[in-house]
């Protein structure tokens, strides 16, 4: 069951308005941040150029996926993504940044629904609905009083959560586009239809995840230290194995990638103990400044 030893943490269902951040909110927002506007004005709307709801729900998702903190400050991550001038890749043309979004939103936890799903609630159902996800949190509530939630906002989230990595083929234009903003990574698989209608997010090979946003999230992760053990990054909680739905097979190869381009990192097994070693630990930030050539 999710973080049952962690009483403090408050869980967030709701802050969203219904509305799953679209392609552009995010880079809308940076700008409309760093330019020292704030979300309280009277003219947010005309500058954002969105309705009322939609501004609560721009601020929503920059926190979420820790493009500002707690505080509407532009974060370390927010900056190095979307600056104009220096950011990695501020229209998100590389599907790298859309991994390292997912990634961002699963690690902060404070849209709830992703970090439950990405790292409970999925090993625990192959094949999901909104009713079993309610069902989950209710028996979590049984053993975890004090979480507290209403059935209809959940619900409400549950869809917000599958909008965000749904693929809406049929609308091309990526400003109006019914897909989330996660929706080109391909997480998400529907199962039938009506009634019948299933989700799995199924553990793979993900070819289409590049190397240096798994090692970003390996550095970035503080539980990690210069040595941990396979286990721990195929199944802890925000491991890459976990956020990123990776089997086995898939983690190794990613693994053996970064040992055969980085001299100071090795995959060793001793009396079948298999560890990723970091002899001088690199910052997170200098992976993604080498792949996005900075």
């Amino acid at each position: 069951m999710i973080l049952v030893n962690s009483e403090a943490i408050k869980y967030t269902f709701s802050g969203h308005d219904s509305f799953q951040c679209r392609q552009l909110w995010l880079k809308k927002g940076y700008d409309f941040v760093q330019e020292g506007q704030s979300f309280n004005s009277e003219d947010a709307v005309v500058k954002l150029g969105v309705g009322k709801n939609m501004v609560s729900a721009i601020r929503y998702w920059m926190k979420a996926f820790n493009v500002v903190d707690n505080k509407d400050n532009l974060t370390e991550f927010g900056t190095m993504l979307f600056d104009e001038k220096t950011g990695y890749d501020p229209y998100l043309e590389d599907e790298a940044s859309v991994w390292l979004l997912h990634y961002q939103l699963v690690k902060t936890g404070l849209a709830s629904i992703y970090n439950i799903i990405f790292n409970e609630f999925r090993k625990e159902k192959l094949f999901f609905t909104k009713e079993a996800f309610l069902n989950y949190l209710k028996r979590f509530q049984e053993i975890n009083p004090e979480l507290s939630f209403n059935e209809n906002t959940v619900a409400k989230d549950f869809t917000v959560f599958l909008n965000m990595y749904k693929n809406d083929t049929e609308n091309t234009d990526v400003e109006d586009s019914f897909s989330g903003i996660l929706s080109e990574i391909g997480l998400l698989k529907q199962i039938g239809k009506g009634r019948e209608e299933q989700f799995q997010i199924e553990n793979n090979e993900r070819d289409s995840l590049p190397d240096a946003v798994v090692l970003f999230s390996i550095l970035d992760n503080d539980n990690f230290g210069n040595a941990i053990s396979l286990n721990s990054l195929e199944f802890d909680t925000n491991s890459p194995g976990s956020i990123f739905a990776l089997n086995r097979s898939g983690l190794i190869n990613k693994i053996s990638d970064i040992v055969g381009d980085n001299n100071s990192i090795t995959f060793t097994d001793h009396a079948g103990i298999k560890e990723l070693q970091f002899k001088n630990k690199p910052d997170a930030y200098s992976v993604l400044d080498k792949y996005y050539g900075k």
